[in-house]
Formats: C-alpha cells, structure tokens, sequence
C-alpha cells in the first residue's frame, strides 16, 4: 500500500454542518426562512449549505467580510416588498452605533489592528472573540485549547481575549395591590443579547512569583451593573485548561492565585455600545500598555476619566470610515 498523501491545512475542506462552527454562529439567525433574505451574507451561507458546497479556510475568512459589506438587516427593518431603490455602498455597512455581532466584530478589530504602531502591536497575541464562548460548550472545548496553544501566548507580554456572552440580570420591581392593601414583589428579567468585554492575559510567560512582570488578568467591562465578575468561574477555568494544554510546571493552586482584576472603566450609555467600547479598549490599551506590567501601579490609565463618550464616537466613525475602504 503506498502512503497517504498528506493534505495542507489551510485548505482542508470546511463542511457548514450542525458540527461546525459556522453553523453555531448561524444559530441566531435561524427564526428567518433562507428564502427571506436578498443579496446579503446569510444568503450565500444559506446557498452554500443548501447545496453542500464545502469551502476551504481561506474562503470562511472571505465570508466574515460579507458580513460588513453584505449585512442582513431582518432583524432592523419590517419585512415588506423588496425596494427597486438602489443602496450605495456606504450604507449598506452597519455602522458602529449599532449592536456588533462576532463577524463585524472581527471584521473592524482587524481594520483597527492593521492600523496600530506595529512595535505595539508586537508585544500583543489576540484570540477570536469566539473562542471562549466556544470554550464554555463542552463539545468545542479541546478543539479551542489546541486553537490558543497554536498561539504561544506564552511567548507574548499580553493577550487580548474579546468575550461575547449571553447576560441576563434581574430587577425586582415592587408593586402595590390596592384590592388587598399589600405591597407584592415579582422578578423582573431583563436580557441582554451578545454583552461584549475584553480579557487580557498579562505576563503569562512569567513566573507566578514574578515581582516586576506580575502574571494577572484584567477584564473591561463597560457595562458594571452587569456584574463582571460572573464570569470569574469560567476564566479561571480557561486559563488553567490553558495552562495544563502547554504542560506548564504550575499546580492548580498556584494557577487559581494569578489575580483577576476589574477597573472601573468608563460606562456605555445604552446596550448597544458594548462592542463599540472593547474596540476602543483594545485601541488604547494596546497604544499604552506598559512594557512590563506591575500590579503595584495598577490601575495605571484604565479609570474612570480615562475617556469620555465622544471619544468613543468620533472613533468609531473613523473605523467605520476605514473599514468600508479595508474590506
């Protein structure tokens, strides 16, 4: 028997199957029949798996972009006749103001990326703001860790973990029943779909006694009231994963002691700004870092001055100005 050819992995065949990845991105917009969506990404997707077409890796990064430069815009508009007016190109791309899903995500932090100084950009390792949603469902968990080993980020100062996550919290509103004079209480839930933050690894090549280089994670929340720290459980969880994938000599106690710290950032305005606000975060985070990174001077810049609202916006409409001429 000869040998087996040996195939490159950049064009492994990718199959867009319940198993896949992609299909699990795909999952909220499945309350709309493929047939009602016209010339935007859900529409090739759609074509694709309805003809089992498979695509190689370099063609699924292709499809993210459509994602900018072809939206689905279901979800903001009523369903009616299809319009016989054109659409220019500069508003066919969802602007920053509103809510980011994890392809337009993508798709402008790389636009941001490539505009960064790049001896700043040297010093940073960035995961895909999927992974540790992936992470937490058990079936996709083995296949993200031997993704961030691929990274060596512990060969990297810092390392930039955008998370995306579904975040409920619960409000009690007290209510006053006049027909027997008392006061009732009732839960009541509020949701909000796809909250962005950012975690960053920061000296993980370090050792944990390390006093000048101190190992420590810090996460970015714009959005307080969202409780950050629901998320500890899981991230510590990530990290040791992380940490027994490379073999690394550290127990699990050591591990579990590596700080998480929460600085009071600036707050979003609404519950649309989130991802807006982790762009800008990784915008400034990246620009002034420190080389070495010292819980002594923590919290550094990230306070609550740090910037103000206009800020965010003005750049916002510069990436969004760059990304419909990068893509």
């Amino acid at each position: 028997m000869g040998k087996k050819k040996q195939v490159d992995d950049s064009i492994i065949p990718i199959d867009i199957a319940p198993s896949d990845p992609v299909h699990y991105v795909l999952a909220d917009y499945n309350r709309y029949p493929v047939s009602k969506h016209r010339s935007c990404w859900i529409h090739v997707v759609g074509y694709l798996r309805a003809s089992r077409k498979k695509i190689t890796k370099q063609e699924a990064q292709r499809l993210r972009s459509l994602k900018l430069t072809a939206p689905c815009f279901l979800d903001n508009i009523p369903c009616r006749a299809r319009s016989k007016r054109r659409v220019t190109r500069k508003k066919s791309t969802p602007k920053l103001k509103n809510k980011l899903d994890s392809g337009s995500f993508e798709c402008y932090l790389e636009t941001l990326w490539s505009r960064l100084p790049a001896d700043k950009r040297d010093l940073f390792t960035r995961l895909d703001c999927q992974w540790f949603a992936w992470y937490r469902k058990a079936s996709y968990r083995e296949k993200v860790l031997s993704w961030v080993k691929r990274k060596e980020i512990f060969s990297t100062k810092y390392v930039l973990v955008p998370i995306v996550c579904w975040l409920v919290l619960s409000n009690i509103t007290v209510v006053f029943n006049f027909s027997v004079n008392l006061i009732s209480s009732f839960e009541n839930r509020i949701f909000f779909r796809g909250h962005w933050s950012l975690l960053i690894f920061c000296h993980f090549g370090e050792s944990l006694q390390s006093k000048t280089r101190t190992p420590c994670m810090l996460l970015l929340d714009s959005l307080q009231m969202s409780d950050a720290l629901r998320l500890e459980a899981d991230i510590r969880r990530f990290m040791f994963d992380i940490y027994k994938a490379e073999g690394r000599p550290e127990n699990k106690q050591m591990i579990y002691q590596v700080p998480l710290l929460v600085p009071k950032v600036p707050q979003q305005r609404n519950g649309k700004e989130c991802g807006n606000f982790v762009l800008y975060f990784i915008n400034l985070f990246v620009k002034s870092a420190p080389e070495n990174f010292n819980i002594d001077n923590y919290p550094y810049f990230m306070k609550n001055d740090w910037f103000n609202a206009e800020a965010v916006e003005r750049f916002c409409e510069r990436l969004h100005a760059l990304a419909c001429n990068f893509h």
